[in-house]
């Protein structure tokens, strides 16, 4: 979707009216950090955790999308330019970067009140002459919900951008998008980490452009591995499951680690697309033997007594046996598909895949084929399933709503409940597996 100029104009000089000044040594920060972003943070961190401050606070404004990806990368690319050592802190015994200690960790108080001061900078110039803002080239209407349910805690987290080339400043005439969701265990951290950084290690991986597929498969060790030094460093125990996809061009790439999934519908028919991770599948239970670690029933399948995942980001006391090593998969977009599903556990164990289409088709029905609230709609289903986990749902329309239903009521055989993984046309073209 475009933004006009005028949109740009109106909104940069609300936020000008707001903030009508940079700020202050002493002056607060406009935002309020979530655990874990207001203190020490790595040099490799600093851009992403900036990026995800940036793009909340502009979110809750508001902001046009287009316009505030545009503006967090020309920000972060601001403060890169100008440099990060003025923010080292002195270190103090246990606190260390994610090289050992070799570079200092940074102050993250005034590296943001440096940082928001580069966006209101911005926002003065731009107010002036906004930059061309190019609109979005591909079909995309996405549909998020998410609920603590009946857990004490909500540690799910999900990331939807679409303007993944804006954001990084990617202009090379390739439609990419990214799209994610985490479910957490132990603590929110791992989650939060994942949500801020994967995205951020794929478009900064050397093969982005070339090995896309790949890309995301390593960029899901990338964070793994940083976030293992982060947990060292602070003390943390937490983990998560993850499911990302990232649209380039024709071909949808996904990787995971983990049981959160993601399916693909095709003219009303699912299409799986992944196994995820359980204790219980033989190469998992093989591998984890393999290091000495054990698969025991207790309730469910479980790693050494503990986890029932065998893959995560995070686990600090469970690696090797949680691997961090994702599995991917690449697959090539026809025009005949309607829409991708993510999702994470707390859905998956209450509603099958080939029940997915059932529930879209009449929401849209009832709903004379809006598909905004869609995932609203699979969240009310898990938990009338008995679903008492956190369920978060992302769903992405590769096609028109109305037209995704009109097709289904003119030919209802096409849109029977059932896989068709094993006889579909769907071209599967590359499939990536990492032990």
């Amino acid at each position: 979707m475009a933004c006009p100029e005028a949109a740009a104009r109106d909104f940069l000089g609300s936020l000008l009216q707001d903030f009508p000044r940079p700020l202050g040594p002493e002056d607060a920060l406009p935002w309020s950090p979530p655990p874990g972003r207001g203190g020490s943070l790595s040099q490799a961190e600093a851009p992403a955790e900036m990026a995800e401050l940036a793009r909340t606070f502009l979110g809750s404004r508001n902001a046009p999308p287009v316009l505030a990806a545009s503006l967090i990368h020309a920000a972060i690319s601001d403060m890169l330019q100008t440099g990060l050592t003025d923010f080292k802190k002195q270190n103090i015994e246990g606190e260390e970067a994610d090289d050992g200690g070799t570079s200092p960790l940074l102050d993250g108080g005034p590296l943001q009140r440096c940082f928001f001061n580069k966006l209101w900078d911005l926002c003065c110039k731009w107010q002036k002459q906004p930059p061309p803002l190019k609109p979005l080239e591909r079909y995309l209407q996405i549909s998020t919900h998410a609920t603590r349910n009946t857990r004490r805690k909500m540690e799910d987290r999900h990331v939807s951008l679409p303007e993944f080339n804006q954001l990084f400043g990617m202009a090379d005439g390739v439609d990419r998008a990214y799209f994610a969701v985490f479910d957490g265990h132990g603590g929110i951290d791992a989650a939060n980490y994942a949500a801020t950084h994967l995205h951020v290690n794929v478009a900064h991986h050397k093969e982005i452009q070339k090995n896309p597929g790949e890309t995301l498969r390593e960029s899901f060790q990338k964070t793994d591995e940083m976030f293992l030094s982060k947990a060292r460093r602070e003390k943390l125990r937490s983990g998560s499951t993850g499911v990302s996809a990232l649209i380039v061009g024709n071909k949808l790439h996904i990787a995971w680690v983990g049981d959160s999934q993601v399916i693909l519908v095709q003219r009303g028919k699912v299409v799986t697309l992944m196994e995820p991770h359980k204790p219980d599948r033989e190469d998992e239970r093989q591998r984890i033997e393999a290091l000495g670690g054990c698969v025991t029933y207790m309730d469910c399948w479980r790693v050494n007594g503990t986890l029932a995942v065998s893959r995560a980001i995070g686990d600090l006391l469970q690696k090797p046996y949680i691997s961090g090593c994702a599995d991917s998969a690449s697959f090539e977009l026809t025009g005949a598909e309607d829409y991708v599903l993510l999702a994470c556990d707390g859905f998956f164990d209450a509603i099958q895949p080939f029940e997915v289409v059932d529930h879209v088709l009449e929401h849209l029905m009832q709903n004379e084929g809006d598909g905004l609230k869609t995932a609203e709609r699979l969240v009310a289903a898990a938990k009338e399933s008995g679903s008492t986990d956190n369920i978060t749902v992302l769903v992405v329309f590769l096609r028109e709503p109305k037209d995704v239903m009109a097709d289904c009521l003119r030919d209802p055989k096409s849109c029977s409940a059932e896989d068709c993984s094993a006889d579909s046309p769907f071209n599967f073209f590359s499939s990536e597996t990492n032990n």
